[in-house]
């Protein structure tokens, strides 16, 4: 049986703190509908890690290459953590796109901002926490951060929290409960064209 698609093919882009869970939402809307919808994989400087493939976790390439592409202006955003450079490249979305696939990008709020300002058509979507004290539960409950990271992610939390009050994304998700926040993401994404 063929997809469904939504009748909004514009790219989904889906942001929020560390820990609100964009990942297990986007995951649930590839899991109900396999054959719809991809993530964007991005091209990154920094080598893989055991068990990661090229071309399905990230696009590895030489810090000459990314700053070619860069230069050329082939990247929606683009950022760098660290020493290792990362960015979404517009040849990846289009070529998803053309495979019938509507591409779902996970960027973090720096990213939002440099696809917002170079024009490229997509949707906005933000994931925001039940309350400050749930993300701190939730982050502290993956123990997989050191006290100082949590607290890193904490603060950073309140910066992307006020960038989502400034009326830049067309919806805003609170992932109290899993399936109702599930819910509103896929009611957004099929929503019809306004």
């Amino acid at each position: 049986m063929a997809p469904i698609l939504p009748p909004d093919r514009r790219p989904v882009v889906i942001s929020g703190p560390s820990g609100v869970g964009k990942g297990t939402l986007f995951k649930l809307l590839f899991e109900r509908h396999p054959d719809t919808f991809t993530l964007s994989v991005s091209h990154t400087t920094r080598g893989p890690r055991p068990g990661e493939k090229d071309g399905v976790d990230y696009h590895y390439v030489t810090k000459e290459a990314f700053e070619d592409l860069k230069a050329k202006g082939g990247f929606v955003e683009s950022a760098q953590f660290g020493s290792n450079f990362y960015g979404t490249s517009k040849a990846t979305i289009e070529e998803q796109s053309a495979k019938g696939k509507v591409v779902v990008l996970d960027i973090e709020m720096e990213g939002v901002k440099q696809i917002q300002a170079s024009g490229f058509p997509a949707r906005y979507v933000f994931i925001a926490p039940p309350s400050d004290e749930e993300l701190e539960k939730r982050l502290r409950g993956r123990g997989t951060d050191k006290e100082e990271e949590i607290l890193k992610r904490l603060a950073q939390a309140k910066n992307e929290l006020a960038f989502s009050k400034t009326g830049v994304h067309d919806k805003i998700i609170v992932n109290e409960d899993l399936e109702k926040a599930y819910k509103e993401l896929e009611d957004f994404v099929y929503a019809p064209v306004a």
